[in-house]
């Protein structure tokens, strides 16, 4: 079986989980990384097994090395745009960290250089891979349900004892509209929560928004409360809210954040109690139907799951020729999703999509 040989563009805090599918994975390795900080690259160089000759402080260095067939770029949003179009230049297959673009103009420029190329290209979404996630949605295809309704999907940021540390630089430009598209929690964190919208429902027809203000610090705004409503085709609706509660406290390995899902159907609810740590003590899905509670625990409820799932998806995908789960096309619908809520929000009124 062929091997895929992978660079990493950018080697910040989330590059961890993402290189856990490929190091776990004999059908892969990651053979060149690269960030501005060099120090931070020669770092997770060493921890993945990567000479430090193949350490780069220009991602243009890395794209010229021939044996690079795959890149996962995991920059700021803002830079997002030329790197895809220098990686596409450069013959390499794309797997890209969310959001894919700033705008819709500059997703369709991606799209169309890609196709162009006949290069692979998908937007990571690790969401989707989450195994709760996954066996919600084997369940609702099985007819568990009958016909979904509406999707509510709470997200909550708190604070946590254990949280992973992420470097302030990796904050900083989230807070800046400019570079990151919107806000960190709404837009950054929300395009998670438009994809599971998209995956379980499809795409809205309409969304009306109201984003909030908290400010953390000077100059450190988050966009929460908030809470967006979906107007989906054929009478389905959905919602998302977001909250940051600076007091309560939860565990979690990762961010200190937590997520529900609840869809209601024609014949049951079903629930997904968790996502990035265990603020419900029940377990991970939970579905009722015909007057009977079913619950499913047998599951990895890890969030790193997600991301070792998303990455085999990608590698599978390259490897027998198929398109992945979120196509760069699918990945525009999401982002058009997400930016109406940002419009929405500003004008004071529902966007049709």
């Amino acid at each position: 079986m062929p091997e895929l040989r992978v660079g990493f563009i950018g080697t910040g805090r989330i590059s961890d989980l993402h290189a856990l599918g490929y190091l776990a994975d004999e059908r892969a390795r990651i053979v060149a990384v690269c960030d501005v900080d060099r120090d931070v690259a020669r770092a997770r160089a060493g921890a993945w097994g990567v000479p430090e000759h193949r350490v780069y402080g220009d991602y243009a260095e890395l794209l010229a090395q021939p044996d690079v067939e795959l890149v996962e770029i995991l920059l700021p949003h803002h830079l997002h745009y030329r790197a895809v179009l220098d990686a596409v230049a450069a013959g390499k297959h794309i797997s890209l960290q969310k959001p894919m673009a700033l705008s819709i103009a500059q997703a369709d420029d991606m799209v169309a250089a890609a196709e162009s190329a006949g290069v692979f290209f998908k937007v990571y979404e690790n969401f989707l891979f989450y195994p709760p996630v996954q066996r919600a949605k084997a369940l609702i295809e099985a007819g568990e349900i009958g016909e979904p309704l509406t999707i509510r999907i709470k997200s909550n940021a708190a604070t946590s004892p254990n949280a992973w540390e992420v470097p302030a630089s990796a904050w900083a430009w989230r807070f800046n509209r400019e570079q990151c598209g919107g806000g960190p929690l709404v837009f950054d964190d929300g395009l998670h929560k438009f994809s599971l919208a998209w995956h379980f429902m499809g795409l809205a027809e309409e969304v009306h928004a109201w984003i909030g203000a908290t400010e953390l610090f000077p100059g450190y705004v988050l966009d929460a409360p908030a809470i967006v409503s979906f107007k989906f085709p054929n009478n389905r609706y959905g919602s998302l809210e977001v909250v940051h509660s600076p007091e309560l406290v939860l565990d979690t390995n990762h961010y200190a954040q937590d997520d529900r899902v609840e869809i209601t159907g024609t014949r049951g609810v079903i629930w997904i109690t968790r996502g990035h740590g265990r603020m419900l003590d029940v377990p991970p899905v939970v579905l009722y139907r015909d007057r009977q509670t079913r619950t499913f625990s047998d599951m990895a409820v890890g969030w790193e799951q997600s991301f070792v799932n998303a990455t085999h998806d990608t590698i599978d995908s390259l490897l027998q020729g198929r398109p992945p789960c979120l196509t760069a096309r699918q990945g525009r619908e999401i982002l058009r999703f997400a930016l109406a809520a940002q419009e929405s929000a500003r004008d004071g009124r529902a966007v049709r999509l």
